[in-house]
């Protein structure tokens, strides 16, 4: 076994691999760039090596860098993660001629699954269903829209070395291909160093199966069940579950087979996922077929090892040191359910804009996993596990993957384990930048969800405006009337206690509103009379019994007659703070304070007219200017592209919003932007 190995990666990956070589008494190295020098994968590591500067392309994609931190460090083998070099061929050959062992799968299989155009090819030949689409490399835009009349719109136009959403571009018609053709090629070229795209059939009402395969360097390969992560936004997974609530043991046993036959034609070993697609259409689930083989570990991991109890990570190293797997087929087997949400630095409330900047609280919902070494360790507590990188009070930086964090729970059914989520992202805390939080909560909480009929237009179909926030019931608008009748209550007696010219005793205040929502006309408002054993909403009475205890300022309120029934309010005082958060937790509810006296006095301030801001094209984010795609004086229309910035390794298509003539130009190509900084103005 190894006795060092360094991790090729960064953030919450570098964090997963050090823990389980650390149970395993493994020493590690880390690989750092400038922008990560206080991250914690940094400070979990024995040692640590800075290998340049924050962009990608100057620090963990160049394989040289890598391998002198090797040769200076004494490891012996390296661990890539995910993204970065973790399909380079290139880097695992570099690994193996300097004797270091590359602790993935071997170089033929990184080449002929790496290339999505040749993979294709060979899936075919192995006996997989394959998708209706070019036979090769696609050179052109005129190449493009001729290919794409030929299949039938709509279309996929893919970069050949892409993954993770990166480099995949949806066509309805021609006008889609002449304007994200040259786009795709550049994702491919800046994120994978390849600028070559081929095109396939989109298939309508599609679900994203993928099969987990593991194999050692003895001939033995082995399927763990499956995942589905047919919720996706732009191609990007977001939520991921397993097993799939789709998938049928019949289904499961086709679809596994294939896909180790397929693992069988390339030679491969160590852990690797074989993406199908498959025809939601189709009630008989015959109709999948084969999308991709990633042969490096994948970010959903944690769900496969929660319903197996294998670790993953470990694996891959006892395979990479010539061990064989300790299990056969008939070992593997289906434990509970289990689900992972991607917590994003990304606004759902503004299109889910990247949000970079700095984390000024951030408190997960339990201390992130620990692997004890056992089933539960990869469980997590309760059933719940955060696999993260990050800490309060650092950055998440524009060069980098938007993830915060990866919310995994574990329950014996769906419901269980979707139940979990929503309890787990109420716990989470995170200030300082724009996060996807709310919005998971509500995925959890989505009939189509909780009935399993998902595909990837999921979030398309669901949310067509975009997401505003989940609608709150008739119960929660009660709860909220009647938690505000608690904080009025707790605010008249901290006046008491400060000027000490109230009442001695604990009493309510008389008739008062609260503003339920944002401050609009349309904003509904519940005139509530206080007392101190009834509140009034909209005419009936909500019973309450207070127990306030001055010293620990915390007021317990239970709605009901006695004090173990009904529903439980706590609200937490905080004199030097004054706005209040609802949390919820089974069926007890947690006040917290979070904003400023002035959240409180808005009503009461004069309304600034907002600036004209309609001639202007304003960056929605921070991010590289790659393209303009108009010049002074010309004349542009609705819906022409304007600009494209590129941000958190995603390419973003800006666009006029109305006729008009380009007065001036403000930015260059290649220019930096910052958040609402002015590209270009209209006369």
């Amino acid at each position: 076994m190894f006795k060092k190995i360094l991790i090729a990666n960064r953030g919450e990956i570098a964090c997963r691999v050090i823990k389980t070589a650390r149970r395993m008494g493994i020493a590690t190295v880390a690989v750092y760039s400038d922008a990560d020098a206080r991250a914690p994968f940094v400070k979990m590591a024995d040692e640590a090596v800075h290998i340049g500067p924050a962009q990608a392309s100057e620090s963990y994609l160049v394989a040289d860098k890598i391998i002198a931190a090797c040769k200076q460090t004494g490891a012996e083998a390296v661990h890539p993660g995910y993204g970065f070099l973790s399909e380079r061929a290139s880097f695992a050959e570099a690994l193996a001629a300097e004797d270091i062992a590359f602790i993935g799968p071997p170089v033929n299989a990184i080449t002929a699954m790496g290339d999505k155009i040749e993979s294709k090819k060979l899936a075919k030949e192995a006996g997989v269903n394959t998708v209706p689409g070019s036979e090769g490399e696609i050179t052109s835009t005129e190449q493009a829209l001729q290919v794409s009349r030929e299949i039938g719109y709509p279309v996929m136009m893919k970069a050949s070395a892409g993954g993770g959403g990166k480099g995949m571009r949806l066509a309805h018609n021609d006008k889609d291909v002449e304007e994200g053709f040259e786009a795709t090629r550049r994702e491919g070229l800046n994120s994978f160093g390849d600028d070559r795209v081929f095109i396939e059939k989109f298939i309508l009402n599609p679900r994203h199966i993928e099969i987990q395969i593991l194999g050692d360097q003895h001939g033995n390969i082995v399927y763990l069940n499956e995942r589905e992560c047919s919720i996706q936004r732009r191609h990007q997974k977001v939520v991921e579950e397993a097993p799939s609530p789709f998938v049928t043991p019949a289904m499961r046993k086709a679809m596994g087979e294939q896909c180790v036959a397929l693992s069988r034609a390339v030679g491969y070993y160590s852990a690797g996922t074989v993406e199908l697609i498959v025809s939601g259409a189709d009630p008989t689930g015959e109709s999948f077929y084969f999308l991709e083989m990633n042969t490096r570990l994948q970010v959903e991991h944690p769900v496969t090892e929660a319903i197996t109890g294998i670790d993953l990570v470990e694996q891959m190293i006892r395979v990479a040191a010539g061990e064989a797997l300790p299990f056969t087929q008939d070992d593997i087997g289906i434990d509970g359910w289990a689900i992972e949400n991607r917590v994003y630095a990304e606004d759902p409330y503004r299109g889910f804009l990247p949000s970079t900047g700095r984390l000024v609280r951030y408190r997960p919902p339990e201390e992130p996993w620990e692997d004890d070494g056992e089933a539960n360790g990869r469980r997590g507590v309760d059933g719940v596990r955060v696999d993260d990188g990050v800490f309060e009070g650092g950055e998440v930086s524009m060069f980098y993957d938007p993830m915060i964090a990866k919310l995994v729970t574990w329950g014996p059914t769906r419901d269980a384990a979707a139940d979990l989520q929503v309890q787990a992202l109420d716990a989470f805390a995170i200030e300082g930048l724009g996060h996807n939080v709310d919005f998971l909560s509500a995925i959890m909480q989505h009939p189509r969800f909780r009935s399993g009929e998902l595909t990837t237009g999921f979030i398309a179909e669901e949310y067509p405006e975009g997401f505003a926030g989940a609608a709150a019931g008739e119960d929660l608008k009660r709860m909220l009337a009647a938690v505000g009748g608690v904080i009025a209550t707790a605010d008249a007696d901290r006046a008491r206690r400060i000027d000490q010219k109230l009442h001695d005793e604990f009493y309510a205040p008389g008739d008062w509103t609260i503003r339920i929502g944002e401050r609009a006309d349309s904003a509904r408002t519940y005139t509530v009379e206080l007392t101190e054993d009834a509140i009034l909403v909209d005419g009936e009475p909500v019973s309450l019994e207070l127990e306030y205890t001055p010293g620990d300022r915390t007021l317990e309120v239970w709605r009901g007659a006695d004090e173990g029934e009904g529903e439980t309010f706590t609200l937490q005082l905080d004199p030097t703070r004054t706005g209040y958060a609802v949390t919820t937790r089974g069926g007890k509810h947690t006040l917290r304070i979070l904003q400023t006296r002035i959240a409180h006095l808005a009503d009461h301030m004069i309304e600034k007219e907002p600036p004209d801001l309609s001639r202007m094209l304003i960056c929605p984010m921070p991010g590289l200017l790659v393209k303009l795609h108009v010049a002074e004086g010309e004349t542009v229309q609705p819906g022409q592209p304007l600009a494209t910035v590129e941000a958190m390794k995603m390419e973003n298509i800006l666009r006029a919003e109305k006729e008009g003539k380009i007065a001036k130009i403000n930015a260059g190509e290649g220019d930096s932007l910052a958040v609402d900084e002015v590209i270009l103005e209209l006369e």
